[in-house]
C-alpha cells in the first residue's frame, strides 16, 4: 500500500481521535457537574450532558455542505479549530450555561467529522484497502475513547477542578491535529468534480504512479459529467442508498453505545461499584474496544462488511440480554461490567468497524458529502435523545436500567433481519462499480 495514502488516511482519521476523546471525556465529569451545578437530573442531562450531542447533530445536519463546497481537507482543518476552542471553553466555564455552549461547539466538530474524515479516506484508497483505511477512522474514535477514561482516571484525584483539567488537556491533541492536517492534499475525486482537472490528476499520480492515471482521471470525468448538479439524495433514484444509511445509523444508536459510553461509570456504579472502581472499568472497556475495533479493521476487507455485522448483532443480543437480566435479578460485583465488555466488544467488530466505512461507499461521488450528511444525522439525532434521557429513564420507578437494556436489546434482533435481508456487500469494488450497482436496486 502506498505509504503516503497511508499517512494521509491516517491524518484525517485522528479526526475520530478528536471525535472519541470529546464524546467520552465528559463521563468523568458527569456527577461532579451535576453537585457543583446542583442541576436536576433532567437540566442535567438535556443541557449540561446533551450540548456537545446537540452540536453534533447540527453539525451533522450542516457539515455536509461546507464537505462539499470547500472541500474535504479544508473542513477537517476547520473542525480541528472547534475541537481546540471547545475544550479551553468547557474549562474555564464558571457556569453550566457558558460550558454547554463550549461543549456545543466541539458537537458540530464531530458531526462535522463523521462526513469530512471518511469521505476524505475513501476518495483517496484503493478498492481493495478501502475498508481498513476508512475503519482507521473508527480505531481512531475508540483509542481516543480509551485514552478520554485513562485521562480521565488519572486525573480524578487531583483535587475540586480535576474536570477542568480533564476536559481542557483536549486542546492539546486538537493543535497538532490541526497541523498535520495542512500537510494532507485536497481529494482527487472531490477536485474532480468540481472541474479541477488538472489538480486532480497530480494528487491521482502521487496516489498510484504505477497505474494510467489518464484512464482514472476519465472515469471520475465520466461519473462527474453524467451526474445532475441540481440532484438530491432525496430523488426516487437514491431511494435504497438513502434507506441504507437511514437504518445502520438507527440501529447504531439504538444499540445503546453512546448512552453507554457517556454513563459508563454511573452504570458501573448502578450495578454495586464503587465510584474509584467504576472509572477503573471504563478504562476497561476503553481497551476492550480498541482490541476488538482492531480486529474489525484486520477483517473488515477480508470478511466483508456484511459479515461483520452478522457477528456484531448476535453479540449485541447476547450481551444486552445478559445486562438487563442483571439488572433485573440484581446481580451485583464484575457481573454487569464482564457482559458490558462482551457488549463493547460486539459493537467495535461489527457497527463500530462498518458504519462509517458502509455510509462513505453507498452514494454517488457528487452526493456522497449529502449522503454521508443524512445517516450521520440519523445517527447523531438518536445519539443526542437517547443519552440525553438517561438519567430520567435510569431512575424512573417504572423503567430503571433493566428496562432499558432489554429494550436496546430487542432492537438488535430487528438489526440481525436488516443485515440479512437488506444489506448489500460492498467490499472489493470501485466507488464507481458501487454507484452502478447500488442504484440498479
Amino acid at each position: 500500500m502506498n505509504k503516503k495514502i497511508v499517512l494521509w488516511s491516517i491524518t484525517a482519521a485522528l479526526a475520530g481521535f478528536l471525535f472519541g476523546f470529546d464524546v467520552v471525556v465528559i463521563s468523568g465529569a458527569d456527577k461532579k457537574l451535576q453537585t457543583i451545578w446542583e442541576s436536576s437530573d433532567s437540566f442535567h442531562g438535556w443541557v449540561v450532558m446533551g450540548a456537545a450531542l446537540w452540536g453534533t447533530v447540527l453539525g451533522a445536519i450542516f457539515g455536509g455542505f461546507p464537505t462539499n463546497k470547500y472541500g474535504r481537507k479544508n473542513t477537517l482543518i476547520v473542525i480541528g479549530i472547534l475541537f481546540a476552542v471547545s475544550a479551553v471553553g468547557s474549562a474555564l466555564s464558571d457556569n453550566p450555561y457558558i460550558f454547554a455552549f463550549a461543549r456545543f461547539i466541539g458537537g458540530i466538530g464531530v458531526g462535522a467529522s463523521t462526513i469530512a474524515a471518511p469521505a476524505y479516506i475513501s476518495e483517496i484508497a484503493p478498492a481493495k484497502d478501502r475498508g481498513r483505511l476508512v475503519a482507521m477512522y473508527q480505531f481512531n474514535i475508540v483509542f481516543g475513547i480509551m485514552i478520554a477514561f485513562l485521562s480521565n482516571y488519572l486525573l480524578s484525584g487531583i483535587g475540586e477542578n480535576a474536570w477542568r483539567w480533564m476536559l481542557g488537556v483536549e486542546a492539546i491533541p486538537a493543535i497538532l491535529y490541526i497541523l498535520f492536517a495542512l500537510g494532507v492534499p485536497k481529494s482527487p475525486r472531490w477536485l474532480a468534480s468540481k472541474g479541477k482537472i488538472a489538480e486532480a490528476k497530480k494528487v491521482l499520480k502521487i496516489i498510484n504512479p504505477d497505474a494510467d492515471v489518464e484512464d482514472k482521471l476519465k472515469e471520475l470525468q465520466s461519473h462527474s459529467e453524467t451526474s445532475n448538479k441540481t440532484e438530491t439524495i432525496f430523488m426516487k433514484k437514491y431511494r435504497f442508498p438513502l434507506t441504507l444509511a437511514f437504518l445502520i445509523a438507527f440501529f447504531n444508536q439504538l444499540s445503546g453505545i453512546n448512552a453507554f459510553l457517556y454513563y459508563a461509570p454511573r452504570i458501573f456504579e448502578e450495578a454495586g461499584l464503587g465510584e474509584s472502581t467504576a472509572l477503573l472499568s471504563s478504562v476497561g472497556i476503553g481497551i476492550t474496544n480498541l482490541i476488538f475495533t482492531l480486529l474489525g479493521v484486520f477483517l473488515i476487507d477480508k470478511l466483508g462488511r456484511k459479515t461483520l455485522m452478522y457477528f456484531g448483532s448476535i453479540g449485541y443480543i447476547v450481551s444486552l440480554s445478559l445486562v438487563a437480566a442483571a439488572f433485573f435479578l440484581e446481580w451485583t460485583g464484575m457481573a454487569v461490567p464482564i457482559f458490558l465488555f462482551l457488549f463493547i466488544a460486539a459493537h467495535a467488530i461489527g457497527q463500530g468497524a462498518v458504519i462509517w466505512v458502509f455510509i462513505s461507499e453507498i452514494f454517488p461521488n457528487h452526493l456522497r458529502a449529502s449522503g454521508q450528511a443524512f445517516g450521520s444525522s440519523t445517527h447523531w439525532i438518536l445519539a443526542a435523545i437517547i443519552p440525553s434521557s438517561i438519567p430520567f429513564l435510569f431512575n424512573h420507578p417504572m423503567i430503571g436500567p433493566g428496562v432499558v437494556f432489554i429494550v436496546f436489546a430487542g432492537m438488535m434482533v430487528l438489526q440481525l433481519l436488516f443485515v440479512a435481508l437488506m444489506m448489500p456487500e460492498t467490499k472489493g469494488k470501485t466507488l464507481e462499480e458501487l454507484e452502478d450497482i447500488i442504484l440498479k436496486k
